[in-house]
């Protein structure tokens, strides 16, 4: 079993490619960083999720955060999202699932009695220093990107 990051400690870096070119963790210090992982482009939550987020988009930026959603959808598929939903957000690619193994939330799920691997809604607030600060696991999508952006906003 891999350990779970926690509060505290560093946030794994990671180098990511997007729709828009790659981003790097780590070249973010300074600022803060939400980063959230989820199962699939274009699926209900996920799709609302990246609304929510995109919709207060500048309220992450006037509290110095950059937001970056995480999945193992491809670059060309997270440029379709973005384009037919007008997100905001960073969507970056983890086809090799690096990101998603450091941060621990590549586990076994469930559905209809059937069980298989995938992707932990989860969500992760880095500090300025490159530290989590906060950790949000088995996310319920409604209302979380209000109680994200309220921790961003708190955090010094």
């Amino acid at each position: 079993m891999t350990r779970l990051p926690a509060e505290g400690e560093p946030a794994p870096d990671f180098t990511l490619d997007t729709d828009e070119g790659t981003i790097t963790l780590s070249a973010l210090r300074g600022r803060k960083a939400v980063v959230y992982f989820y199962p699939k482009d274009d699926t209900s939550g996920c799709t609302r999720e990246a609304i929510d987020f995109t919709t207060l988009a500048e309220a992450f930026r006037s509290a110095d955060t950059e937001v970056i959603g995480i999945s193992a959808d491809s670059v060309d598929s997270h440029g379709r999202f973005r384009a037919k939903h007008g997100l905001a957000v960073t969507l970056a690619s983890d086809t090799e699932h690096d990101a998603i193994s450091k941060y621990g939330v590549w586990v076994e799920k469930s559905m209809y009695g059937r069980k298989y691997m995938g992707i932990e809604r989860a969500t992760f607030l880095i500090d300025r220093e490159g530290r989590i600060a906060r950790i949000w696991r088995n996310v319920k999508v409604p209302g979380h990107a209000q109680e994200v952006l309220a921790a961003a906003e708190q955090l010094a």
